[in-house]
């Protein structure tokens, strides 16, 4: 019997990435079910705002499951070497987060594709100031002026 980290064998006895990430899964999707339990469900044919969420919440919970239950190679077998990706990547999420208030979704998704677009991706200058500015312009006149989704301005009312 083989006893290679990414051998059935090998993937019983420790922690495997699958296993972690399904586990993490399923928390999370008890989390969103014990969030929703304040709003009304409604009925099948008229459903209240509470529906939707519980039902893809126990979605992700049943494919958590799924992914737990299949498992995968153990953690300390996997090689990590875009965890400086990943961390970059968090670190956009994390500044897009904080900052959409308070510059505004316009100039928060133009410095969040500058940054992921320029800096992570190392993509050409003048591409990531065409792309910045067209998704960041273009995606708040569809979801502001088309589909009349309120959008943080920021302080300029920009």
């Amino acid at each position: 019997m083989d006893d290679t980290p990414t051998s059935p064998a090998a993937d019983k006895r420790g922690v495997g990435s699958d296993r972690l990430a399904g586990a993490v899964l399923v928390a999370f999707a008890l989390a969103i079910m014990w969030e929703t339990r304040v709003l009304p469900l409604g009925s099948l044919s008229h459903p209240g705002p509470g529906y939707l969420p519980l039902a893809l919440a126990v979605l992700l919970a049943i494919l958590g499951a799924v992914v737990a239950m299949r498992g995968g190679p153990e953690l300390r077998s996997l090689d990590w070497t875009e965890a400086r990706h990943a961390a970059m990547i968090l670190a956009g999420c994390a500044f897009a987060a904080l900052a959409l208030e308070v510059i505004g979704y316009r100039l928060t998704v133009m410095a969040l594709l500058v940054f992921f677009l320029g800096i992570v991706e190392r993509r050409p200058p003048a591409a990531v100031a065409i792309a910045a500015l067209a998704l960041s312009l273009g995606s708040f006149y569809l979801f502001s002026d088309l589909l009349l989704v309120p959008l943080p301005r920021g302080p300029w009312n920009f």
